[in-house]
């Protein structure tokens, strides 16, 4: 049998210059930095330049509630003028309307009353006849807090289409009026009128109070705890792991190695995942007092503290997870799985029926997704479960579970197929050949006939509390 390769090598002082000049030395870190980089860029700009030509199936409601035949006309034309597959037009009663905008299924309703043909009769006689008439109007509402920018397409979508609709009904009153008065001719005022009788008028359902940042504080405030969790179990693994032996500590030219603990990988884990959890009911606290003192509204303090924590707990315990399980590389993933892919696919700043089909995918699994829909049902919609509470208490559970298993069970496995990890025997190999190197220096300008300088393995020999 072949003997099998050594995973560490000791360092070589000859191959310092060498090791800078070869072509992988710097192809590695450039190719993989462009490529994340690259892919960030992609990503972040695909999924926010044209939101109107990626809207696919974007919710709107209307409410007929003329009891004569023009609201009918006018809701036909309006659902038959709307590209089915980029609108999602939902006729529905009041109360349901009223359901869907307060669970941000919709971004915006249109409302025809009910006495809106008989004011278009009366208007289109008050052209020929001496009285006063009330103009027929419709209202259209949108819906902040279901997002800024869907409300904001939602109300331009539905008044474009009333414009259409407002020339067709005023070509055929004026063609009634016509009719009626036998061709007398009309004043320029009244034709004016006729021509675009509707008066539509534009309104926010349930609009945000001050200090919502018009409708960003929920994402911010769900980016926020995304953060806590990934950045937070980052530098919670590299302390840990400093304190515990296994990586150097360096405080500008200190080059440090605690006394090195006996811990399996399993339970190294477990250590994070307990710090993760104290440090999640401390910065969810934090962010409350920090964002009620800056002064945005918080209706729920309790249950977003509460919610705030498990979101930390379920993103720093698997970001955590995959640190131990990759070593390194887990950093790259776990900034791909949360920030690079979760960002753009978040539906929080461009709605996901405006993105391109690939981040409304990304948004059924993407933890930034079901972060920021608790956070904006708890800010903006009065905590209602169907409001996206629901949802995202069950992903993050499974997010949550997801991590434990897969930190628990391969770092177990690696346990017991005994894949510990060596105690710092390249940086140790490395210190002790700074410290010779110190030492021998500082030596020779003491006295260089008295105190010889040590030799590397006089300095491995020292316990690793010794060295500094």
């Amino acid at each position: 049998m072949s003997q099998s390769q050594p995973r560490h090598a000791a360092p070589n002082p000859k191959r310092n210059i060498k090791a800078v000049r070869t072509v992988r030395f710097w192809s590695l870190p450039i190719v993989v930095t462009l490529a994340l980089m690259s892919a960030l860029c992609a990503l972040y700009l695909g999924g926010i330049l044209n939101p109107m030509t990626n809207l696919r199936h974007f919710p709107i409601a209307v409410v007929n509630e003329d009891a004569g035949p023009t609201g009918v006309q006018i809701t036909d034309g309006l659902v038959a003028g709307l590209d089915k597959n980029k609108f999602d037009v939902r006729v529905v009663s009041h109360d349901e309307a009223q359901r869907l905008l307060d669970t941000a299924q919709v971004y915006g309703e249109l409302v025809i009353p009910p006495t809106f043909s008989s004011n278009l009769h009366e208007f289109g006689a008050s052209a020929v006849a001496p009285g006063r008439a009330t103009r027929p109007s419709v209202t259209i509402s949108t819906n902040p807090r279901a997002g800024t920018l869907g409300a904001s397409i939602a109300g331009q979508t539905l008044t474009q289409a009333m414009a259409v609709a407002n020339g067709k009904v005023g070509q055929r009153l004026t063609a009634d009026v016509a009719a009626e008065s036998g061709g007398a001719p009309l004043t320029g005022a009244s034709a004016l009128g006729l021509a675009s009788p509707i008066d539509v008028k534009a309104g926010v359902y349930n609009a945000l109070p001050n200090g919502t940042g018009n409708g960003l504080s929920a994402f911010y405030f769900a980016l926020l705890l995304l953060l806590a969790g990934f950045t937070g179990s980052v530098v919670v693994s590299t302390l840990v792991d400093a304190l515990l032996g296994y990586v150097p500590a360096e405080w500008g030219p200190v080059y440090r190695f605690a006394e090195q603990v006996k811990i399996s990988r399993f339970q190294t884990l477990q250590l994070k995942w307990a710090i993760m959890t104290l440090l999640a009911l401390l910065t969810s606290a934090a962010y409350l007092a920090i964002a009620h003192g800056l002064g945005m509204p918080i209706p729920l303090g309790w249950q977003l503290w509460a919610y705030g924590v498990f979101a930390i707990i379920a993103v720093g315990i698997t970001s955590s997870s995959i640190l131990s399980v990759l070593g390194s590389m887990g950093l790259l993933v776990s900034m791909l799985i949360f920030v690079i892919l979760g960002l753009p696919s978040a539906g929080a700043t461009v709605p996901l029926e405006a993105t391109p089909p690939f981040f409304r995918w990304l948004a059924e699994f993407e933890p930034m997704h079901q972060v920021f829909l608790g956070v904006r049902s708890l800010v903006y919609l009065n905590g209602r479960a169907d409001a996206g509470l629901s949802q995202a208490l069950w992903l993050t559970a499974i997010g949550l579970v997801l991590g434990l298993l897969l930190g628990g069970i391969i770092t177990h496995l690696y346990d017991r197929k005994g894949f510990h990890r060596i105690q710092g025997a390249v940086e140790m190999a490395i210190a002790a050949e700074h410290q010779a190197q110190y030492r021998a220096r500082v030596g020779k300008r003491e006295d260089p006939a008295e105190e010889p300088a040590e030799t590397p393995s006089d300095v491995a020999s020292e316990s690793p509390s010794e060295q500094t």
